[in-house]
């Protein structure tokens, strides 16, 4: 999960390149990086850290360019050193920088083909360089001073042919113009925009639409499966489907947990669907309680993204809804943090309770989903602390029971909870006296009533199918041994990389 965004305007873009990565910040909390050009000039900053840390003053003042690109980053493949922050940049051909949301699940063969066949050099273990150093060999056949945009489509069908995964990229060409594809399964989100101007029309490219409307731009649609667009440095569009294959498969966590509930991802508003997982969920509930006695008092979110399934969810249970926790909002999302031990000092920094709320209640508290169980085990903790007479547990999404392979780093399988059995076990390991989780039928209907032409959601973290049809077992076991917590744990602890490189000068 990572947040990107490309802009070409009439004048300078570091402002609205910064404001765009901070809109899309919830996305990526690892790193940030920009890179803005005037055509000849390559200027580039990125590091770890948040947006406002990242870019100061000065480096706002050399991030020259009327385009350019962003990246927020969190990390999903190799380490969080900031020698893997993003953009990535190569000097050959033309000078090529590169954003990617997502993961290539062959990027260990890509690797060696990049290294052996197409002579490139690669400085870190990111899958995002390997696509970029993919991108950029495929555009050399080309061996034109300037590229025509059949040029560069053909480059990004030859990126089709040889990447596996999911990828949403956006690629600043130096003299050239920003492209943007998609994977040909659309697993990962990117949109268009166009804003009106007295030069004429200025484009964005970014992974939710949120980015575009802050910035004034009006969304054109989502880049299509497979669909690459092309804006050239003088603001001319072209757009063609590359993939030779292609269908819409978009992942349903975004619609979770991962965007904001003001995007419209794939003509589906994220937060009309996030209402209708609440309206199922409470239907679930319901099936309990025949005649709909049930006993809860109070039905209390765990911010933030809980909160407008758990509105419809009180209203389907006819009882009340309130908020019963006050979230530190400067506190990163616990599920990125490696370790255990630093989630659970995150949570007790994270959340506090309102205990008027809680006292002599029963409470059903509300979550997006449940993977570790570390933040919910430590809030049900919490509630009971502050009072409540009971404490009951219901997720808007079903149980986590695989890794994720497409770009969401969520744990390896053995840490998550529900290695400890079903529900009933869960419910007791968590502290909970019930826990109900979210059919996938259901969560898959909530999002789908927005977007009926949507035949299929990538759903492999709840059901273990991986659409890409390239997963297999021993894939897997490499993935656990990545991301288990030792293994975090010791490459945060390795030596940074130094990438603080103000500007790339490169004279297309």
């Amino acid at each position: 999960m990572c947040g990107i965004a490309g802009i070409v305007a009439h004048g300078e873009v570091n402002q609205e390149l910064y404001d765009a990565l901070t809109i899309l910040q919830h996305r990526g909390q690892d790193a940030a990086g920009i890179v803005t050009t005037d055509g000849q000039r390559v200027n580039l900053r990125k590091d770890n850290g948040l947006v406002r840390d990242v870019f100061q003053q000065r480096h706002m003042q050399r991030l020259l360019g009327h385009y350019g690109i962003g990246h927020v980053r969190y990390p999903t493949a190799g380490t969080s050193s900031n020698a893997e922050a993003q953009p990535m940049y190569v000097n050959s051909p033309y000078g090529i920088a590169l954003a990617h949301n997502g993961n290539l699940t062959n990027a260990e063969r890509l690797r060696t083909e990049v290294f052996r066949d197409d002579l490139r050099h690669m400085n870190t273990d990111s899958d995002s360089e390997v696509l970029l150093n993919v991108f950029a060999h495929e555009l050399l056949q080309v061996k034109r001073l300037q590229p025509t945009p059949d040029d560069i489509f053909r480059a990004v069908n030859g990126v089709h042919r040889r990447c596996q995964g999911a990828y949403a990229v956006v690629a600043l060409i130096v003299g050239v113009g920003i492209v943007g594809f998609r994977d040909p399964l659309g697993i990962r989100p990117l949109v268009l925009g166009r804003r009106k101007h007295a030069e004429g029309a200025e484009y964005m490219l970014a992974s939710e639409s949120v980015a575009l409307d802050l910035l004034g731009f009006e969304m054109v649609g989502d880049v299509a499966p497979g669909e690459a667009i092309f804006i050239t440095e003088k603001g001319e569009l072209r757009r063609q489907v590359c993939a030779e294959r292609t269908r819409l498969v978009p992942c349903i966590f975004e619609h979770v947990y991962l965007a904001r509930p003001d995007s419209i991802m794939d003509g589906v508003s994220v937060y009309k669907a996030r209402l209708r997982m609440g309206e199922y969920l409470a239907a679930r509930i319901l099936e309990r309680y025949p005649g709909g006695k049930h006993d809860i008092d109070v039905v209390i979110p765990i911010p933030e993204t809980s909160r407008t399934c758990a509105m419809p969810l009180a209203q389907g249970l006819d009882t009340r809804f309130r908020e019963g926790f006050v979230k530190n909002r400067y506190i990163p999302r616990t599920f990125i943090m490696p370790g255990q031990q630093e989630r659970r000092r995150s949570v007790r920094h994270k959340f506090n309770t309102i205990p008027l709320e809680f006292q002599d209640k029963n409470v059903l508290l509300v979550d997006d989903s449940i993977v570790r169980g570390t933040t919910i085990g430590h809030i049900v903790q919490m509630a009971r602390d502050a009072g409540a007479r009971k404490v009951y547990v219901a997720s808007a999404a079903p149980m986590v029971r695989f890794p994720n392979v497409y770009g969401i780093d969520l744990a390896a399988a053995e840490e998550f909870v529900a290695r400890v059995g079903d529900v009933d076990a869960i419910a007791r390991e968590i502290g909970a006296d019930w826990l109900i989780y979210q059919r996938l039928d259901d969560l898959v209907k909530a999002a789908q009533e927005g977007n009926s032409s949507i035949r299929h959601f990538e759903c492999s973290v709840f059901d273990g199918n991986y659409v890409t049809g390239d997963i297999d077992d021993s894939y897997l076991k490499r993935l656990s041994l990545r991301r288990n917590d030792a293994t975090k744990q010791s490459s945060n602890l390795g030596p940074r990389g130094n990438d603080d490189i103000p500007e790339l000068h490169n004279h297309a």
